[in-house]
């Protein structure tokens, strides 16, 4: 599959799936053959991610940290925590994901719901007013924590990480993100302008799918930078 950008010809290989389940596997692949829905302006947004990752696997740690913010680290920031962590596993590039917001108050269940039918396998361990989940993709891919908590909050880096906002309020209330060696704003749609209607469960699905296939072309176009 071809796609002209900035003008390079991009040549994207299939999806490489290390270890992740065959639901997820599938579901990447679905996403992969969706990259031509990126238009040009919205591949100039994605792009600066790229490279800005594509620059710090190359630095002497060969690793590099992401975190995703949104205002309550509730829906967006958790899904593009989890959906850019499987791209990086899929394409073996060791990339950690974390996420926050610029407040906290709890995963939201719908957004829970729409990973799970997605693939991901999340277990609920607490059942508080902010529970904590597990998140696994597959065998022998690491094990994702989330729950909800401001960005500058442990376990989240707080040094040499990228900043991701992906909501247009975060990108507005965090201006700057001490500790992060670069900022990009890619902001999402919220889901919850569904929430209550008929139309729900197709709007966080309809919203994670597009996070899953922007996040996954971020991943491609890196590995394409670093050469691999």
């Amino acid at each position: 599959m071809r796609f002209i950008m900035f003008p390079v010809l991009l040549i994207f290989s299939s999806v490489a799936h290390a270890d992740l389940s065959p639901k997820l596997e599938r579901y990447l692949i679905q996403r992969q053959a969706e990259f031509d829905q990126i238009d040009t302006s919205r591949r100039s947004v994605l792009e600066p991610l790229a490279k800005a990752l594509a620059k710090q696997l190359q630095g002497d740690q060969g690793t590099a940290d992401v975190t995703f913010v949104c205002t309550h680290n509730s829906r967006r920031s958790h899904m593009s925590q989890l959906w850019m962590k499987a791209a990086a596993e899929s394409l073996r590039l060791p990339l950690t994901t974390w996420s926050g917001g610029t407040e906290s108050t709890a995963m939201n269940p719908r957004a829970v719901a729409s990973l799970r039918r997605a693939g991901f396998e999340i277990i609920q361990t607490t059942k508080n007013s902010n529970p904590i989940y597990h998140v696994s993709m597959g065998t022998d891919t690491p094990t994702q924590t989330c729950f909800s908590k401001p960005w500058s909050s442990a376990p989240n880096p707080t040094n040499d990480f990228l900043a991701v906002m992906v909501c247009n309020d975060a990108d507005q209330k965090c201006p700057t993100v001490p500790g992060a060696t670069d900022r990009f704003a890619i902001p999402f749609v919220d889901p919850k302008v569904s929430d209550g209607t008929e139309a729900e469960s197709a709007t966080y699905d309809g919203r994670s799918a597009q996070i899953a296939r922007e996040f996954l072309w971020v991943a491609h176009r890196t590995k394409e930078l670093l050469g691999r």
